[in-house]
């Protein structure tokens, strides 16, 4: 055997007694992996059964009792066989088993690792982020509300133009008639519709204010309770209720606007005109008070289709976003915020598929070791235990060769020199009695 041969050799003796040494605590390492990965797993699973009686508690626990036990079943298997075959498409078939298993673990446990690990921050994170959109509608419903009471300023001009319009027709400036006539009453009639209108606006801000104040207390409670100590099933309870007294606030909120009224308000203000009956003396001023009522109408439509603009474009402000609080378990939040609990994810799984990182390490060092055997002898590859085995079984044969005859029968001399051989029978001679003769007696008997 060359030198290289002997140092693979040795080196393969050396990789064995590594594993034999190792192989005397995997299988205790993988039970405490699959307990440990069991108790999690009834602690997620407790986190989803609504009912806590004896039942749900026995379900939870066989469940998580099965998952124990079938991890470990399943990583004792890839940790002999998966190393012991040598053929690519024996590996192929493993590792598509592997996969497979890896994906039932992971299905049937990690996620409700996940769910023990996080799962009561993963619902605060819920929470949180359910404040954050109630705070974001009531703002934009606040903002919508005040851009509605913006439209006072308008009214208030458009009132104060007929107001001095009508001061003027007093004094003779539109019709040449001094006085309180039809014209005056047209203009005087839509100035007191839209002070009517100016005074339901101003009555609005005082409870949208209200409205608003109240609502930033309840966010506030809100906020409070995703940051609370303690249960977070009982905060749950409590940030449901207050959830829904905020989104009765913004509903009032939205209903508080007045930009439909203003825009109801503004067709009506050209549409519904009472003509007074003209009070002119003469014909020719009759016709003037005519004139100059159509002349007041035409700027009554104008201020009105100005007002209705900007009404409408309050009213084509974006709404704010429809928001409803679903409260929802341990093991469904983990799930809907994976992406902010990536390390109790990764340790939830991690303690599920860790063996496969040994079954691999056993495998390259099975492999390291059949390399290291290769071309070398019987003799220079046996080990100690495989020697003593061997040397056990020769001394059996002995002491079987050596035993005493059984009764009624004599024990045969092997080591008896063998009879010389007879010279060949002629060709005539009977081959019956030639076997006969090549046949060696045995001690003690006779023919």
């Amino acid at each position: 055997m060359t030198e290289s041969e002997a140092r693979g050799a040795r080196y393969a003796r050396e990789l064995e007694g590594h594993l034999g040494w190792l192989d005397s605590f995997t299988g205790p390492a993988l039970g405490i992996l699959a307990v440990a990965s069991g108790i999690y797993t009834y602690l997620g699973v407790q986190s989803l059964l609504d009912d806590d009686g004896v039942m749900s508690a026995f379900a939870a626990i066989a469940y998580s009792v099965a998952v124990s036990v079938g991890i470990f079943v399943f990583w004792s298997y890839m940790m002999r066989l998966f190393p012991a075959v040598r053929s690519a498409r024996a590996r192929t078939g493993l590792l598509g088993a592997m996969g497979l298993g890896c994906m039932a673990i992971v299905a049937m446990s990690s996620w409700l690792n996940a769910a023990a690990l996080a799962g009561a921050a993963a619902v605060e994170q819920h929470l949180a982020e359910t404040v954050q959109e109630y705070q974001d509608s009531l703002e934009r419903s606040h903002e919508i509300a005040l851009s509605a009471q913006g439209l006072e300023r308008d009214v208030a001009r458009v009132r104060q133009s007929f107001e001095d319009l009508s001061e003027q027709e007093a004094a003779g400036s539109l019709s040449g008639l001094a006085g309180r006539g039809a014209v005056f009453r047209v203009l005087r009639q839509k100035a007191e519709e839209l002070e009517g209108l100016e005074s339901q606006i101003a009555a609005q801000s005082p409870r949208i204010e209200q409205a608003f104040a109240e609502g930033n207390a309840i966010l506030s409670r809100m906020r409070a309770l995703t940051v609370e100590p303690g249960p977070v099933e009982a905060r749950s309870v409590e940030f449901s209720e207050s959830a829904v007294r905020l989104a009765g606030l913004i509903a009032q909120l939205r209903q508080l606007s007045v930009a439909p009224l203003v825009q109801r308000a503004a067709k009506d203000l050209s549409a519904s005109v009472v003509l007074p009956e003209l009070d002119a003396s003469t014909e020719a001023n009759r016709s003037a008070q005519t004139a100059t009522i159509t002349s007041v109408l035409e700027v009554l439509a104008q201020r009105a289709a100005t007002l209705e603009g900007a009404a409408q474009e309050v009213i084509a402000m974006q709404p704010p976003t429809e928001v409803s609080y679903t409260p929802i378990s341990a093991a469904d939040a983990v799930i809907l915020y994976a992406r902010n609990f990536v390390p109790s994810w990764a340790g939830a799984i991690a303690i599920d598929l860790l063996p496969a990182v040994l079954v691999f390490i056993v495998a390259v060092t099975q492999g390291a070791i059949r390399g290291g055997r290769e071309g070398a002898a019987v003799e220079n590859t046996i080990t100690l235990g495989e020697l003593r085995a061997a040397l056990s079984a020769m001394r059996d044969i002995e002491q079987t060769r050596d035993a005493p005859p059984a009764a009624g029968g004599a024990a045969v001399d092997e080591t008896e020199a063998p009879v010389e051989s007879q010279p060949a029978p002629a060709p005539d001679h009977d081959p019956r009695r030639a076997e006969d003769d090549r046949v060696t007696p045995l001690p003690g008997k006779h023919r």
